[in-house]
C-alpha cells in the first residue's frame, strides 16, 4: 500500500497550483520547455520531503510526461471505452464540458499523487 501523507499532498498542491504560472498551465501541453519548467518548479517543494535524487528525478520526470502529453486523458478514455473516439478530456461529448474538465483534473491529480507516493516510499 502507498502511504500518502499530508506533507506530500501539500507539496503537490503547492507545486501544481501555487508555483505554476498561467504560461506554464496554458503551454505545457504544447511546448516541452513549458512542461519542463513546470516539472522543475513542481518538484521544488518535494526537496523538503526527501533528498533522494532518484525520488526527485522520478517526481520531476513523470510530472513532465503526464502533463506534457496529458496522459490522464488516456487513463480516463481507457476506463470509459477505448473503442470510443479519444477526446481532449477522455470523456465523450455527452458529458458536460465543465464536468469532463474537472474529472480530468481530478484523475491527473490522483495519478501524480500515487506516483509521488511510490517515489517517496521506494526510491
Amino acid at each position: 500500500m502507498i502511504f500518502i501523507t499530508a506533507d506530500q499532498v501539500l507539496a503537490h498542491a503547492i507545486g501544481d497550483y501555487i508555483f505554476q504560472s498561467h504560461w506554464m498551465a496554458t503551454e505545457k501541453t504544447k511546448q516541452s520547455i513549458a512542461a519542463a519548467i513546470h516539472a522543475i518548479t513542481y518538484t521544488l517543494p518535494f526537496v523538503l520531503l526527501t533528498q533522494s535524487p532518484l525520488a526527485l528525478a522520478i517526481i520531476c520526470g513523470t510530472h513532465f510526461l503526464v502533463d506534457r502529453f496529458r496522459l490522464a486523458r488516456f487513463v480516463v478514455w481507457l476506463k470509459n471505452g477505448p473503442w470510443l473516439p479519444l477526446t481532449a478530456t477522455g470523456y465523450q461529448a455527452d458529458v458536460p464540458p465543465w464536468l469532463s474538465v474537472w474529472l480530468l483534473i481530478i484523475a491527473d491529480n490522483i495519478i501524480h499523487v500515487v506516483i509521488n507516493g511510490l517515489a517517496l516510499k521506494f526510491a
